[in-house]
């Protein structure tokens, strides 16, 4: 099965995603620097807070008081990095000239800038180009890879070779790498769960891992 067949039955079977959930594309940065070790849920716990206390925008992060910010973002855990973290780069952003000017130029170069951002890795920095900046840079987390090795599309390697055999099977579309990145997140949360939940997945017929956790002494009876 390759990546587009597998877009179209995510697409058909989950239907399209409109992601990321944020209501501004301010609001995206943020949640995407709280992501690191912890679930969304709390993530979004921390942005309701921030929401409430009129503080979910670039200058009012950046001028923050940190003990009152550590109470707003706690629930998304490491209540001292985070919220240091969140308002230093709320600052360099600041400094660079707002959001737009922050990720404006060459995506290598913008790349380059988030990555200095203390406490920000290669999916934050991407799920940033991707989602803020609609830039075509296809985002490799936990889900994409859990999904990409059991359909044996590969196995291991690093963010940066996942990434690109992605890239080198896809066109450079930010739209289609937004949807479909979101459906694996999707799917990943339904069907391909670390204890997957095969029967009724889409994908079920074109991957082996599923078919050996269905049919489980058809796979035994190779072996004989």
């Amino acid at each position: 099965m390759t990546p587009r067949e597998a877009f179209g039955r995510l697409l058909r079977r989950h239907g399209p995603q409109h992601w990321w959930p944020a209501r501004t594309r301010f609001e995206i940065v943020v949640g995407a620097l709280l992501m690191a070790q912890t679930s969304w849920a709390r993530v979004e716990e921390s942005i309701r807070n921030l929401r409430r206390a009129g503080l979910l925008r670039l200058e009012d992060l950046a001028a923050a008081d940190l003990p009152r910010l550590r109470r707003l973002v706690r629930p998304a855990g490491l209540h001292r990095a985070k919220p240091r973290r969140l308002r230093e780069a709320c600052r360099r952003i600041r400094a660079a000239g707002g959001l737009d000017a922050f990720l404006a130029g060459d995506p290598g170069a913008a790349r380059r800038r988030l990555l200095r951002l203390e406490g920000v890795g290669e999916e934050s920095a991407d799920s940033i180009l991707l989602y803020v900046a609609s830039r075509p840079v296809f985002v490799v987390d936990a889900y994409t890879r859990r999904l990409g090795e059991r359909l044996g599309w590969f196995r291991g390697g690093t963010y940066a070779e996942v990434q690109r055999w992605f890239r080198e099977r896809l066109p450079a579309d930010a739209r289609l790498f937004n949807e479909f990145h979101a459906l694996i997140v999707a799917h990943g949360k339904r069907h391909c769960r670390p204890r997957p939940r095969c029967p009724g997945c889409p994908l079920l017929d074109s991957c082996p891992h599923g078919q050996t956790q269905v049919y489980p002494a058809r796979d035994s009876s190779k072996g004989r």
